[in-house]
């Protein structure tokens, strides 16, 4: 059974947390002094820490960080505070910014997505100048994949490996890419008999199909014909899309925290004639919900983050329900809430649908339950 925390709001009470590099980004400010450079691009592993200690080092280069997902730039930003070094710009867009540089370094996880990864070295590749510098590193030593991946884009990569913390690669791009990859993918789904058009990208939830999960969702979902729908943690939008699509005057808006899922719930939107009544939010903590305004909330948490997520979740959909509006999660593990929703829901149900579990819950008036309200407003005006 899951370790059931307190009910809390609030994402992330102490930003000074975790302070230390990840592997992979502490074995390239390790090579620092090699990599001077006049304009550089760069993902993260975790907070920023090569791009800020590279800024601080080399006060006359520009550096640019993308982050793929908005509560680890905020995090970032927070842990700062003050000290952001002018040179550095922090980033959170679908792709690594246009700009050519001479230094792209791109960090990898060992148990990350492959696709995603391939695209990021490809689109460093495609910024890098000729004669620029690419250099990547993943947190195993024993990696092979990185190091083929890197032979295929480069005629010459340099492979160091460190015990117990990773590998090192570096390459020297000497032309473009003869034939780079595209790798959006478009598929389509059916709702209630509607034929649903959807992309997705590498980094959004269940890229390349639709999550079993979501249909579960949306077979137990009942969406009234003039209902307004909160789509939680959209992905590629297919919750929030099929809800819109079951009745003419149905208003949905979409959040996620990666810019990604905010760029296919748009392209979704669009292409199945519903862009003017669902609106796409690029939101990490929930502040930019309206309160009070919709009738049901469809919510599909990822089970990392020890339940800080899905807190957040049911934080957001008590926040923006109606009184005596609905919320349903999808979940693999129905326990952690069956216990926590109680404490602001009510009339809590566990329904089994292909293999999830769909948890719901009704909002109820707000003098019934939950004197905490007045802890949400004062986490929003922090």
């Amino acid at each position: 059974m899951p370790r059931r925390t307190k009910f809390n709001p609030k994402i992330d009470a102490n930003p000074q947390a975790g302070l230390s590099a990840r592997p992979q980004e502490q074995l390239v400010i390790d090579a620092l002094d090699e990599l001077a450079a006049t304009n550089v691009l760069c993902n993260s592993a975790g907070r920023g820490q090569f791009a800020i200690e590279y800024a601080r080092r080399y006060p006359e280069t520009q550096i640019h960080c993308s982050f793929f997902d908005l509560y680890q730039k905020d995090r970032t930003i927070a842990w700062l505070g003050d000290e952001m070094p002018p040179n550095l710009t922090f980033l959170c867009e679908s792709d690594l910014p246009s700009e050519k540089a001479d230094l792209a370094v791109v960090f990898c996880q060992k148990s990350g997505e492959s696709e995603f990864s391939r695209e990021m070295l490809q689109q460093a590749h495609d910024r890098l100048e000729t004669g620029g510098r690419l250099v990547a590193s993943i947190d195993y030593d024993e990696d092979q994949w990185l190091h083929g991946e890197l032979k295929k884009m480069f005629p010459k990569v340099t492979r160091r490996t460190f015990k117990k913390q990773g590998a090192l690669y570096l390459a020297t791009k000497t032309e473009p890419m003869k034939r780079p990859r595209d790798f959006h993918c478009e598929f389509a789904f059916r709702d209630e008999g509607r034929l649903i058009h959807l992309m997705s990208r590498p980094g959004v939830f269940s890229h390349r199909r639709l999550d079993l999960g979501a249909r579960a969702l949306l077979e137990w979902a009942k969406i009234g014909p003039e209902d307004h729908v909160l789509d939680l943690g959209c992905g590629t939008g297919a919750v929030g899309i099929a809800a819109a699509l079951r009745g003419e005057r149905v208003i949905v808006h979409a959040v996620d925290s990666n810019p990604r899922a905010i760029e296919c719930t748009r392209w979704g939107a669009e292409k199945n004639g519903v862009a003017d009544r669902v609106t796409s939010i690029l939101n990490a903590d929930g502040t930019a919900v309206a309160r009070d305004w919709f009738d049901v909330v469809l919510a599909n948490p990822p089970y990392f983050s020890n339940y800080r997520i899905a807190e957040l979740f049911l934080a957001t959909a008590w926040k923006s329900l109606r009184r005596h509006g609905w919320v349903h999660v999808v979940t693999k593990a129905p326990v952690w809430f069956v216990e926590a929703m109680p404490e602001v829901f009510e009339e809590i149900e566990a329904n089994e649908v292909r293999g999830y579990w769909i948890v719901s819950g009704r909002k109820p008036d707000f003098h019934q339950l939950w004197p905490r309200q007045e802890a949400i407003e004062d986490d929003e005006d922090e």
